[in-house]
Protein backbone atom coordinates (compact mmCIF):
# COMPACT_ATOMS: atom_id res chain seq x y z
CA UNK A 1 0.00 0.00 0.00
CA UNK A 2 1.74 3.21 -1.39
CA UNK A 3 2.15 5.78 1.78
CA UNK A 4 0.78 9.63 0.99
CA UNK A 5 3.41 11.66 0.28
CA UNK A 6 3.97 15.98 0.01
CA UNK A 7 5.35 17.00 -3.46
CA UNK A 8 8.38 18.47 -3.40
CA UNK A 9 8.66 22.41 -2.73
CA UNK A 10 4.54 22.92 -2.25
CA UNK A 11 4.01 24.84 0.89
CA UNK A 12 1.68 23.99 4.09
CA UNK A 13 -0.88 26.88 5.73
CA UNK A 14 -1.50 26.27 9.19
CA UNK A 15 -2.33 29.89 9.82
CA UNK A 16 -4.31 31.69 8.07
CA UNK A 17 -2.30 34.06 5.24
CA UNK A 18 -0.90 37.57 7.02
CA UNK A 19 -0.38 36.05 10.72
CA UNK A 20 2.73 36.77 12.09
CA UNK A 21 4.33 34.31 14.48
CA UNK A 22 7.58 35.08 17.04
CA UNK A 23 9.01 32.36 18.85
CA UNK A 24 11.43 31.76 21.18
CA UNK A 25 14.09 33.92 22.39
CA UNK A 26 13.01 36.43 20.21
CA UNK A 27 9.26 35.91 21.59
CA UNK A 28 11.08 36.21 24.84
CA UNK A 29 13.23 39.68 24.44
CA UNK A 30 9.70 41.30 23.22
CA UNK A 31 8.05 40.49 26.30
CA UNK A 32 10.58 41.64 28.18
CA UNK A 33 11.04 44.38 26.51
CA UNK A 34 7.12 45.23 26.54
CA UNK A 35 7.23 45.20 30.23
CA UNK A 36 10.33 46.92 30.76
CA UNK A 37 8.26 49.88 29.12
CA UNK A 38 5.66 49.93 31.92
CA UNK A 39 7.51 49.50 34.30
CA UNK A 40 10.40 52.86 33.41
CA UNK A 41 7.09 54.70 32.60
CA UNK A 42 5.25 53.86 36.17
CA UNK A 43 8.73 53.81 38.02
CA UNK A 44 9.12 57.46 38.28
CA UNK A 45 5.86 57.92 39.74
CA UNK A 46 6.87 55.91 43.43
CA UNK A 47 7.28 57.16 46.06
CA UNK A 48 6.30 60.58 48.02
CA UNK A 49 8.36 62.87 45.51
CA UNK A 50 7.14 60.56 42.68
CA UNK A 51 5.89 62.09 39.57
CA UNK A 52 2.68 62.76 37.78
CA UNK A 53 1.45 61.68 34.35
CA UNK A 54 -0.79 63.71 31.83
CA UNK A 55 -2.68 61.23 30.31
CA UNK A 56 -5.13 62.46 26.83
CA UNK A 57 -7.74 59.89 26.03
CA UNK A 58 -9.67 59.40 22.08
CA UNK A 59 -12.07 62.14 23.27
CA UNK A 60 -9.50 64.35 24.12
CA UNK A 61 -10.21 64.12 27.83
CA UNK A 62 -6.97 64.88 30.27
CA UNK A 63 -6.40 62.77 33.54
CA UNK A 64 -3.16 64.14 35.63
CA UNK A 65 -2.41 61.63 38.34
CA UNK A 66 0.34 60.02 39.86
CA UNK A 67 -1.51 56.84 40.86
CA UNK A 68 -0.16 53.83 39.53
CA UNK A 69 -3.66 52.05 39.20
CA UNK A 70 -4.92 55.08 37.39
CA UNK A 71 -2.41 55.42 34.96
CA UNK A 72 -2.38 52.22 33.56
CA UNK A 73 -6.42 52.17 33.66
CA UNK A 74 -6.14 55.12 31.20
CA UNK A 75 -3.24 54.10 28.80
CA UNK A 76 -4.25 52.17 25.94
CA UNK A 77 -1.87 49.40 25.96
CA UNK A 78 -1.65 47.16 22.73
CA UNK A 79 1.22 44.77 23.39
CA UNK A 80 -0.58 41.41 24.67
CA UNK A 81 2.72 41.46 27.74
CA UNK A 82 2.20 44.45 28.58
CA UNK A 83 -1.32 44.18 28.71
CA UNK A 84 -1.09 41.06 31.38
CA UNK A 85 1.12 43.85 33.56
CA UNK A 86 -1.98 45.64 33.52
CA UNK A 87 -4.42 43.07 34.57
CA UNK A 88 -2.16 42.02 37.63
CA UNK A 89 -2.30 45.55 38.67
CA UNK A 90 -6.11 46.08 38.30
CA UNK A 91 -6.51 42.65 40.47
CA UNK A 92 -4.27 43.94 43.24
CA UNK A 93 -5.71 47.88 42.96
CA UNK A 94 -9.55 45.65 43.59
CA UNK A 95 -7.68 43.61 46.06
CA UNK A 96 -6.04 45.71 48.41
CA UNK A 97 -6.22 49.13 46.62
CA UNK A 98 -2.61 49.76 47.07
CA UNK A 99 0.70 49.08 46.01
CA UNK A 100 0.17 48.79 42.56
CA UNK A 101 2.61 51.14 40.96
CA UNK A 102 5.37 48.57 43.31
CA UNK A 103 4.05 45.61 41.98
CA UNK A 104 4.66 47.06 38.11
CA UNK A 105 8.23 48.30 38.54
CA UNK A 106 9.13 44.98 40.84
CA UNK A 107 7.23 42.90 37.57
CA UNK A 108 9.44 44.15 35.21
CA UNK A 109 12.74 44.25 36.91
CA UNK A 110 12.48 40.35 37.66
CA UNK A 111 11.68 39.88 33.83
CA UNK A 112 14.67 42.51 32.95
CA UNK A 113 17.14 40.70 35.60
CA UNK A 114 16.05 37.20 33.82
CA UNK A 115 17.09 38.22 30.32
CA UNK A 116 21.16 38.08 31.05
CA UNK A 117 20.36 34.54 32.34
CA UNK A 118 17.90 33.33 29.17
CA UNK A 119 20.90 34.91 27.74
CA UNK A 120 23.53 32.49 29.02
CA UNK A 121 21.77 29.64 28.34
CA UNK A 122 19.88 28.72 31.67
CA UNK A 123 16.09 27.35 30.99
CA UNK A 124 13.43 29.84 31.91
CA UNK A 125 12.08 26.71 33.89
CA UNK A 126 15.23 27.22 35.98
CA UNK A 127 14.22 30.83 36.52
CA UNK A 128 10.49 30.18 37.18
CA UNK A 129 11.66 28.02 39.86
CA UNK A 130 14.28 30.08 41.49
CA UNK A 131 12.08 33.36 41.59
CA UNK A 132 9.18 30.95 43.03
CA UNK A 133 11.33 29.53 46.01
CA UNK A 134 12.83 33.33 46.69
CA UNK A 135 8.96 34.32 46.92
CA UNK A 136 8.08 31.99 49.16
CA UNK A 137 11.31 32.67 51.80
CA UNK A 138 10.18 36.19 51.27
CA UNK A 139 6.96 36.14 52.42
CA UNK A 140 8.19 34.02 55.30
CA UNK A 141 10.50 36.67 56.21
CA UNK A 142 7.98 39.26 56.07
CA UNK A 143 5.74 37.65 58.53
CA UNK A 144 9.13 37.31 60.59
CA UNK A 145 9.92 40.93 60.61
CA UNK A 146 6.41 42.27 60.68
CA UNK A 147 5.24 44.20 64.33
CA UNK A 148 1.45 43.31 64.90
CA UNK A 149 -0.49 46.94 65.68
CA UNK A 150 -4.20 47.61 68.12
CA UNK A 151 -6.81 48.34 65.25
CA UNK A 152 -8.82 49.47 68.22
CA UNK A 153 -6.60 52.17 68.48
CA UNK A 154 -7.00 55.11 66.09
CA UNK A 155 -3.42 56.61 66.49
CA UNK A 156 -2.38 53.17 65.62
CA UNK A 157 -4.15 52.87 62.30
CA UNK A 158 -3.61 56.91 61.44
CA UNK A 159 -0.25 56.67 61.11
CA UNK A 160 -0.28 53.82 58.52
CA UNK A 161 -3.52 55.29 56.91
CA UNK A 162 -1.77 58.90 56.63
CA UNK A 163 1.48 57.39 55.49
CA UNK A 164 -0.48 55.87 52.26
CA UNK A 165 -1.48 59.62 51.45
CA UNK A 166 1.74 61.13 51.18
CA UNK A 167 2.50 60.33 48.05
CA UNK A 168 -0.79 61.73 46.15
CA UNK A 169 -1.72 65.50 45.45
CA UNK A 170 -3.32 65.74 48.67
CA UNK A 171 -0.43 65.43 50.55
CA UNK A 172 -1.08 68.98 52.09
CA UNK A 173 -4.40 67.58 53.82
CA UNK A 174 -3.35 63.38 54.21
CA UNK A 175 -3.81 64.18 58.21
CA UNK A 176 -7.35 65.47 57.93
CA UNK A 177 -8.25 62.54 55.11
CA UNK A 178 -6.77 59.87 56.71
CA UNK A 179 -8.56 60.59 60.16
CA UNK A 180 -12.21 61.28 58.26
CA UNK A 181 -11.38 57.20 56.48
CA UNK A 182 -10.25 55.86 59.85
CA UNK A 183 -13.29 57.32 61.54
CA UNK A 184 -15.83 56.14 58.20
CA UNK A 185 -14.20 52.44 58.40
CA UNK A 186 -14.84 52.27 62.60
CA UNK A 187 -18.49 53.25 61.90
CA UNK A 188 -18.91 51.14 58.84
CA UNK A 189 -16.91 48.09 60.13
CA UNK A 190 -18.74 45.35 61.86
CA UNK A 191 -17.39 43.01 64.25
CA UNK A 192 -17.48 38.96 63.12
CA UNK A 193 -15.90 35.95 65.37
CA UNK A 194 -13.83 38.73 67.21
CA UNK A 195 -12.34 40.44 64.02
CA UNK A 196 -13.10 43.60 62.67
CA UNK A 197 -14.73 43.22 59.14
CA UNK A 198 -14.98 46.33 56.90
CA UNK A 199 -17.13 46.24 53.26
CA UNK A 200 -16.30 49.36 51.22
CA UNK A 201 -19.78 48.94 49.76
CA UNK A 202 -20.97 51.16 52.68
CA UNK A 203 -18.49 53.65 52.75
CA UNK A 204 -20.25 56.33 49.74
CA UNK A 205 -17.44 59.00 48.20
CA UNK A 206 -19.46 62.26 47.10
CA UNK A 207 -17.73 65.11 45.44
CA UNK A 208 -18.74 68.73 44.69
CA UNK A 209 -16.76 71.59 44.04
CA UNK A 210 -15.84 74.33 46.03
CA UNK A 211 -14.28 75.41 49.16
CA UNK A 212 -10.89 73.41 49.91
CA UNK A 213 -9.78 70.11 50.76
CA UNK A 214 -9.78 70.44 54.95
CA UNK A 215 -13.83 70.76 54.39
CA UNK A 216 -13.97 67.56 53.52
CA UNK A 217 -16.13 66.08 56.21
CA UNK A 218 -17.44 63.01 56.81
CA UNK A 219 -21.48 62.21 57.04
CA UNK A 220 -22.46 59.50 59.34
CA UNK A 221 -25.35 58.74 57.33
CA UNK A 222 -26.17 59.53 53.33
CA UNK A 223 -25.61 62.05 50.96
CA UNK A 224 -27.78 62.21 47.78
CA UNK A 225 -26.73 63.87 44.83
CA UNK A 226 -30.35 64.80 44.38
CA UNK A 227 -33.31 67.85 45.62
CA UNK A 228 -36.54 67.70 46.73
CA UNK A 229 -39.59 67.18 43.97
CA UNK A 230 -41.62 69.51 44.86
CA UNK A 231 -41.06 73.28 46.32
CA UNK A 232 -44.08 72.78 48.56
CA UNK A 233 -42.55 69.97 50.02
CA UNK A 234 -40.79 71.11 53.87
CA UNK A 235 -36.70 71.57 53.17
CA UNK A 236 -36.00 69.69 56.78
CA UNK A 237 -37.50 67.04 58.82
CA UNK A 238 -36.80 66.08 62.51
CA UNK A 239 -36.88 62.79 63.68
CA UNK A 240 -37.35 61.32 59.92
CA UNK A 241 -39.16 58.15 59.18
CA UNK A 242 -38.06 57.44 56.42
CA UNK A 243 -39.85 55.10 53.83
CA UNK A 244 -37.38 53.49 50.75
CA UNK A 245 -39.66 52.05 48.06
CA UNK A 246 -38.59 50.23 44.96
CA UNK A 247 -41.72 50.83 43.08
CA UNK A 248 -43.33 54.04 41.73
CA UNK A 249 -45.84 56.59 43.30
CA UNK A 250 -47.38 56.87 39.88
CA UNK A 251 -50.02 55.04 37.90
CA UNK A 252 -47.97 52.61 35.51
CA UNK A 253 -48.73 51.81 32.06
CA UNK A 254 -50.12 48.41 31.33
CA UNK A 255 -48.34 45.81 30.37
CA UNK A 256 -50.23 44.53 27.22
CA UNK A 257 -51.80 46.65 24.67
CA UNK A 258 -54.74 48.09 25.30
CA UNK A 259 -57.45 50.71 24.05
CA UNK A 260 -60.76 52.08 25.66
CA UNK A 261 -63.53 53.68 23.93
CA UNK A 262 -64.63 57.47 25.75
CA UNK A 263 -68.07 58.26 24.23
CA UNK A 264 -68.32 61.84 26.96
CA UNK A 265 -65.83 64.01 29.07
CA UNK A 266 -67.79 62.29 32.30
CA UNK A 267 -65.66 59.02 31.20
CA UNK A 268 -62.57 61.08 30.96
CA UNK A 269 -63.51 62.89 34.17
CA UNK A 270 -63.69 59.91 36.09
CA UNK A 271 -60.81 58.38 34.34
CA UNK A 272 -58.90 61.08 35.98
CA UNK A 273 -60.24 61.15 39.32
CA UNK A 274 -59.73 57.64 39.57
CA UNK A 275 -56.02 58.05 39.10
CA UNK A 276 -55.83 60.64 41.75
CA UNK A 277 -57.83 58.29 44.10
CA UNK A 278 -55.39 56.03 43.49
CA UNK A 279 -52.45 58.03 44.16
CA UNK A 280 -54.09 59.45 47.16
CA UNK A 281 -54.63 56.18 48.70
CA UNK A 282 -50.89 55.43 48.28
CA UNK A 283 -50.19 58.72 50.38
CA UNK A 284 -52.19 57.90 52.85
CA UNK A 285 -51.13 54.77 53.80
CA UNK A 286 -47.74 56.64 54.18
CA UNK A 287 -49.13 58.61 56.65
CA UNK A 288 -50.81 55.89 58.16
CA UNK A 289 -47.72 54.53 59.09
CA UNK A 290 -46.28 57.34 60.09
CA UNK A 291 -43.85 58.67 57.18
CA UNK A 292 -42.86 61.36 56.83
CA UNK A 293 -39.84 61.23 54.34
CA UNK A 294 -40.61 58.76 51.25
CA UNK A 295 -37.53 58.21 48.84
CA UNK A 296 -38.25 55.89 45.92
CA UNK A 297 -36.14 53.83 43.68
CA UNK A 298 -38.50 54.99 40.54
CA UNK A 299 -40.73 57.80 39.37
CA UNK A 300 -43.29 59.97 41.55
CA UNK A 301 -46.64 61.48 39.67
CA UNK A 302 -47.14 65.10 39.77
CA UNK A 303 -50.39 64.74 41.64
CA UNK A 304 -48.90 61.92 44.64
CA UNK A 305 -45.83 65.07 44.70
CA UNK A 306 -49.06 67.33 45.30
CA UNK A 307 -51.03 65.19 48.08
CA UNK A 308 -47.50 64.38 50.13
CA UNK A 309 -46.75 67.93 49.90
CA UNK A 310 -50.18 68.82 51.24
CA UNK A 311 -49.62 65.93 54.45
CA UNK A 312 -45.69 67.72 54.89
CA UNK A 313 -44.29 64.70 53.56
CA UNK A 314 -40.83 65.19 51.99
CA UNK A 315 -40.38 63.27 48.67
CA UNK A 316 -36.73 61.91 46.37
CA UNK A 317 -37.24 60.14 43.22
CA UNK A 318 -34.69 58.88 40.63
CA UNK A 319 -32.47 57.34 43.53
CA UNK A 320 -29.75 55.02 42.67
CA UNK A 321 -30.31 51.23 43.88
CA UNK A 322 -26.70 51.30 45.37
CA UNK A 323 -27.75 54.45 47.53
CA UNK A 324 -30.99 52.89 48.44
CA UNK A 325 -28.90 49.89 50.32
CA UNK A 326 -27.01 52.51 51.75
CA UNK A 327 -29.77 54.19 53.07
CA UNK A 328 -31.50 51.06 54.25
CA UNK A 329 -28.55 50.32 55.78
CA UNK A 330 -27.76 53.45 57.63
CA UNK A 331 -31.49 53.94 58.85
CA UNK A 332 -32.66 50.23 59.30
CA UNK A 333 -35.02 50.70 56.84
CA UNK A 334 -36.64 47.90 54.70
CA UNK A 335 -36.98 48.19 50.95
CA UNK A 336 -40.46 48.15 49.76
CA UNK A 337 -41.70 46.65 46.61
CA UNK A 338 -45.29 47.29 47.24
CA UNK A 339 -47.22 49.92 49.25
CA UNK A 340 -49.96 47.59 50.09
CA UNK A 341 -47.57 45.37 52.24
CA UNK A 342 -45.64 48.32 53.73
CA UNK A 343 -45.75 48.49 58.10
CA UNK A 344 -44.68 51.02 60.46
CA UNK A 345 -41.30 48.48 61.58
CA UNK A 346 -40.71 49.25 57.55
CA UNK A 347 -39.43 52.72 58.34
CA UNK A 348 -36.06 53.95 58.48
CA UNK A 349 -35.29 56.35 61.69
CA UNK A 350 -32.93 59.50 61.13
CA UNK A 351 -32.31 62.38 63.16
CA UNK A 352 -32.21 65.21 60.44
CA UNK A 353 -33.32 65.20 56.88
CA UNK A 354 -31.97 68.21 55.13
CA UNK A 355 -32.00 70.02 51.44
CA UNK A 356 -28.68 72.08 51.67
CA UNK A 357 -26.99 74.02 49.17
CA UNK A 358 -23.29 72.97 48.06
CA UNK A 359 -21.37 74.72 46.00
CA UNK A 360 -23.92 75.80 43.38
CA UNK A 361 -25.93 72.41 43.60
CA UNK A 362 -28.83 71.00 46.41
CA UNK A 363 -28.33 67.63 48.15
CA UNK A 364 -30.10 65.73 50.41
CA UNK A 365 -28.31 64.85 53.72
CA UNK A 366 -29.88 61.58 55.80
CA UNK A 367 -27.63 61.71 59.42
CA UNK A 368 -27.90 61.44 62.79
CA UNK A 369 -29.05 58.26 62.06
CA UNK A 370 -29.29 55.62 65.73
CA UNK A 371 -26.41 52.88 64.83
CA UNK A 372 -25.05 53.82 61.24
CA UNK A 373 -23.79 51.18 59.23
CA UNK A 374 -22.94 53.56 56.35
CA UNK A 375 -21.16 56.55 55.64
CA UNK A 376 -20.13 59.29 53.07
CA UNK A 377 -17.34 61.21 52.92
CA UNK A 378 -18.33 64.33 51.07
CA UNK A 379 -14.68 65.77 49.13
CA UNK A 380 -14.69 69.61 48.28
CA UNK A 381 -11.89 71.03 46.77
CA UNK A 382 -10.90 73.67 44.00
CA UNK A 383 -10.65 71.98 40.75
CA UNK A 384 -12.20 69.01 39.32
CA UNK A 385 -8.59 67.24 39.04
CA UNK A 386 -8.08 67.90 42.82
CA UNK A 387 -11.25 66.20 43.39
CA UNK A 388 -10.68 63.23 41.16
CA UNK A 389 -7.19 62.90 43.53
CA UNK A 390 -8.89 63.54 46.52
CA UNK A 391 -11.19 60.74 45.37
CA UNK A 392 -8.70 57.78 44.67
CA UNK A 393 -6.56 58.80 47.85
CA UNK A 394 -9.60 58.42 50.51
CA UNK A 395 -10.01 54.95 48.50
CA UNK A 396 -6.35 54.37 48.87
CA UNK A 397 -6.56 55.28 52.76
CA UNK A 398 -9.77 53.40 52.98
CA UNK A 399 -8.33 50.26 51.86
CA UNK A 400 -5.36 50.69 53.66
CA UNK A 401 -7.79 50.19 57.41
CA UNK A 402 -9.52 47.36 55.37
CA UNK A 403 -5.89 45.73 54.95
CA UNK A 404 -4.98 46.32 58.47
CA UNK A 405 -8.20 44.91 59.81
CA UNK A 406 -7.69 41.75 57.24
CA UNK A 407 -4.44 41.02 58.79
CA UNK A 408 -3.07 43.43 61.93
CA UNK A 409 0.43 43.81 60.83
CA UNK A 410 2.82 46.21 59.56
CA UNK A 411 6.44 46.31 58.29
CA UNK A 412 8.41 49.59 58.07
CA UNK A 413 8.71 52.03 54.71
CA UNK A 414 11.14 53.93 52.55
CA UNK A 415 12.21 50.86 51.14
CA UNK A 416 13.95 49.32 54.22
CA UNK A 417 11.65 46.36 53.96
CA UNK A 418 12.75 45.46 50.60
CA UNK A 419 16.48 46.26 51.68
CA UNK A 420 15.96 43.55 54.57
CA UNK A 421 14.16 40.67 52.57
CA UNK A 422 16.65 41.25 49.70
CA UNK A 423 19.53 41.07 51.85
CA UNK A 424 18.26 37.89 53.82
CA UNK A 425 17.71 36.47 50.23
CA UNK A 426 20.70 36.65 49.00
CA UNK A 427 22.37 35.04 52.41
CA UNK A 428 19.77 32.63 51.93
CA UNK A 429 20.38 31.77 48.28
CA UNK A 430 24.20 31.88 48.46
CA UNK A 431 23.67 28.43 50.17
CA UNK A 432 21.34 26.90 47.13
CA UNK A 433 22.79 24.60 45.11
CA UNK A 434 22.47 24.76 40.90
CA UNK A 435 21.50 27.19 38.67
CA UNK A 436 18.56 28.24 40.71
CA UNK A 437 20.66 30.31 42.95
CA UNK A 438 21.53 32.68 40.19
CA UNK A 439 17.86 33.14 39.54
CA UNK A 440 17.28 33.84 43.66
CA UNK A 441 20.00 36.36 43.75
CA UNK A 442 18.36 38.10 40.87
CA UNK A 443 15.36 38.19 42.82
CA UNK A 444 16.93 40.04 45.61
CA UNK A 445 18.88 42.29 43.29
CA UNK A 446 15.30 43.16 41.71
CA UNK A 447 13.72 43.87 45.05
CA UNK A 448 17.05 46.64 46.04
CA UNK A 449 15.35 48.83 42.94
CA UNK A 450 12.71 49.80 45.12
CA UNK A 451 14.78 51.66 47.23
CA UNK A 452 16.75 53.10 44.27
CA UNK A 453 13.82 54.46 42.81
CA UNK A 454 13.22 56.05 46.05
CA UNK A 455 16.74 57.65 46.91
CA UNK A 456 16.38 59.20 43.26
CA UNK A 457 13.10 60.53 43.66
CA UNK A 458 15.10 62.32 47.35
CA UNK A 459 17.62 63.92 45.66
CA UNK A 460 20.24 61.73 46.91
CA UNK A 461 22.74 59.36 44.85
CA UNK A 462 21.60 56.22 44.37
CA UNK A 463 24.62 54.11 44.68
CA UNK A 464 25.89 56.04 48.29
CA UNK A 465 22.40 55.50 49.63
CA UNK A 466 21.93 51.71 48.91
CA UNK A 467 25.54 50.83 49.98
CA UNK A 468 24.26 53.20 53.52
CA UNK A 469 20.93 51.19 53.68
CA UNK A 470 23.17 47.57 53.20
CA UNK A 471 25.40 48.57 55.45
CA UNK A 472 23.05 49.41 57.94
CA UNK A 473 20.80 46.36 58.15
CA UNK A 474 23.74 44.07 58.23
CA UNK A 475 24.66 45.79 61.56
CA UNK A 476 21.03 44.82 62.45
CA UNK A 477 18.84 47.91 61.96
CA UNK A 478 16.44 46.39 59.87
CA UNK A 479 13.69 49.77 60.07
CA UNK A 480 16.52 51.78 58.57
CA UNK A 481 15.20 53.35 55.38
CA UNK A 482 14.88 56.50 52.69
CA UNK A 483 13.19 59.89 53.71
CA UNK A 484 12.56 60.46 50.86
CA UNK A 485 10.55 64.07 51.74
CA UNK A 486 13.76 64.33 53.92
CA UNK A 487 16.20 63.47 51.86
CA UNK A 488 18.05 61.28 54.27
CA UNK A 489 18.47 57.62 55.55
CA UNK A 490 16.88 57.16 59.01
CA UNK A 491 15.11 55.21 61.17
CA UNK A 492 11.55 54.73 59.43
CA UNK A 493 9.91 53.88 63.12
CA UNK A 494 11.13 57.18 64.17
CA UNK A 495 9.17 58.52 61.47
CA UNK A 496 5.80 56.05 61.86
CA UNK A 497 6.13 55.17 57.98
CA UNK A 498 4.92 52.30 58.22
CA UNK A 499 3.06 50.01 55.40
CA UNK A 500 0.31 46.96 55.46
CA UNK A 501 1.81 43.90 55.87
CA UNK A 502 -0.90 42.38 53.73
CA UNK A 503 0.19 44.78 50.84
CA UNK A 504 3.50 44.03 50.78
CA UNK A 505 2.80 40.42 50.59
CA UNK A 506 1.00 40.89 47.61
CA UNK A 507 3.39 42.97 45.97
CA UNK A 508 5.59 40.17 46.11
CA UNK A 509 3.32 37.30 44.64
CA UNK A 510 1.82 39.92 41.97
CA UNK A 511 4.91 40.94 40.73
CA UNK A 512 6.32 37.55 40.68
CA UNK A 513 3.49 35.35 39.55
CA UNK A 514 2.92 38.40 36.55
CA UNK A 515 7.23 37.91 35.88
CA UNK A 516 6.91 33.99 35.89
CA UNK A 517 3.78 33.97 33.19
CA UNK A 518 5.56 36.10 30.89
CA UNK A 519 8.83 34.11 31.26
CA UNK A 520 6.70 30.84 30.30
CA UNK A 521 5.52 32.30 26.77
CA UNK A 522 8.09 31.23 24.19
CA UNK A 523 5.51 31.63 21.01
CA UNK A 524 3.06 34.59 20.03
CA UNK A 525 1.09 34.14 16.98
CA UNK A 526 -1.23 37.15 16.10
CA UNK A 527 -3.75 36.53 13.23
CA UNK A 528 -3.78 38.30 10.08
CA UNK A 529 -6.61 40.32 8.37
CA UNK A 530 -8.66 39.32 5.42
CA UNK A 531 -7.36 41.03 2.61
CA UNK A 532 -11.26 41.58 1.04
CA UNK A 533 -12.43 44.72 1.42
CA UNK A 534 -10.16 45.50 4.66
CA UNK A 535 -12.75 43.92 6.78
CA UNK A 536 -11.62 42.23 10.07
CA UNK A 537 -12.09 38.92 10.61
CA UNK A 538 -13.89 38.94 13.76
CA UNK A 539 -16.97 41.22 12.39
CA UNK A 540 -16.57 41.82 8.66
CA UNK A 541 -16.96 45.80 9.15
CA UNK A 542 -14.09 47.28 7.50
CA UNK A 543 -11.33 48.16 10.10
CA UNK A 544 -11.77 52.26 9.98
CA UNK A 545 -15.76 51.93 10.67
CA UNK A 546 -15.42 49.25 13.33
CA UNK A 547 -13.00 51.43 15.02
CA UNK A 548 -15.60 54.59 14.52
CA UNK A 549 -18.21 52.02 15.94
CA UNK A 550 -16.33 51.09 18.98
CA UNK A 551 -15.65 54.83 20.07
Amino acid sequence: MSQPQQRAGAPVLILKEGSQRTTGADARRNNIMAAKVIGEILSTSLGPRGMDKLLIDAFGDVTITGDGATILKEMEVQHPAAKLLVEVAKAMDVEVGDGTTTAVVLASKLLEYAEPLLEEGIHPTLIIDGYKKAMEFALKIADEIAQPIDVVKSEELLRVASNALSSKVVAEARDHLAKLCIEAAQTAAETINGKFNLDLDWVKIEKKKGKSLFETQLIKGVVLDKEVVHPGMPKRIVNAKIALLDCPLEIEKPEWSSKISVTSPQQIRAFLEEEANILRSYVDRLVQIGANVVITQKGMDEIAQHYLAKKGIMGVRRVKRSDIEKIAKATGAKIITSLKDIKPEDLGSAGLVEERKVGEEKMIFIEQCPNPRAVTILVRGAADRILDEAERSIQDGLHVVRDLYREPKVVPGGGAFEIEIARRIREWGRRLPGKEQLAVLKFAEALEHIPTILALTAGLDPVDALAELRRKHDAGEIDVGIDVLGGKITRMSELNVLDPLLVKKQVIKSATEAAIMVLRIDDVIAAGQTKASGKTRETGIPKKEEEEEKK
